[in-house]
């Protein structure tokens, strides 16, 4: 538990956690990594750790709840920002299952998802919240106002991208990961094709 601990002051150090909540930050997340590890993977044992050091950041009061509450919830959140529930996306995993692992129930684990969600006015696919495998195909990441007219900065030229980059408005430059060019998006289908009206 020792070595565990010195992890966590790390990680609570990193993400400016302050020094009178870094004793339940390591409770939570002791419960947090174990279920990552386990169930997710590294993108959402991540975003979950970013977010509890968040909201100890933050005046919430964890004293008056158990720290496997705070675990579902936080988990529970970043699932709901990054579509975990949907069993189209990998990883998948249903809320009832993560409320079973951590012991409590689905309504209670839900309901303290919504106070984290309404504390750190979080949306879907929320850029700040997003797990880096979905980051490519976030609209809310790459889709800018310029001058009146909305940008899609993954197909811009790359002189607006490596501006954008060094503003840190995007979160590296699109044209250096693919030279395949852009992705043409195929919205699917809910009605089989008819004859052709000709």
């Amino acid at each position: 538990m020792d070595a565990e601990n010195c992890t966590y002051k790390d990680v609570a150090a990193a993400l400016r956690v302050p020094k009178g909540k870094r004793a339940v930050f390591a409770e939570i997340m002791d419960l947090v990594d174990s279920f990552c590890l386990r169930c997710l993977n590294d993108e959402y044992l991540d975003v979950c750790r970013n977010m509890a050091g968040a909201l100890c950041r933050t005046r919430t009061d964890f004293g008056r709840t158990r720290p496997e509450v705070w675990a579902s919830g936080i988990v529970h959140a970043v699932g709901w920002v990054n579509f975990l529930f949907d069993p189209y996306q990998k990883p998948h995993i249903e809320a009832r299952d993560i409320a079973k692992a951590f012991g409590v129930s689905q309504s209670t684990m839900t309901a303290r998802s919504r106070v984290i969600r309404d504390k750190l006015r979080l949306i879907q696919l929320d850029p700040d919240w997003c797990v880096s495998s979905l980051m490519q195909d976030n609209p809310f990441v790459w889709v800018f106002d310029v001058n009146g007219l909305l940008m899609d900065m993954r197909v811009a030229p790359r002189e607006i991208q490596e501006q954008a980059y060094e503003m840190g408005i995007i979160p590296y430059i699109p044209a250096d990961e693919s030279s395949e060019g852009p992705q043409i998006i195929e919205f699917p289908r809910d009605r089989q094709e008819g004859p052709d009206p000709r």
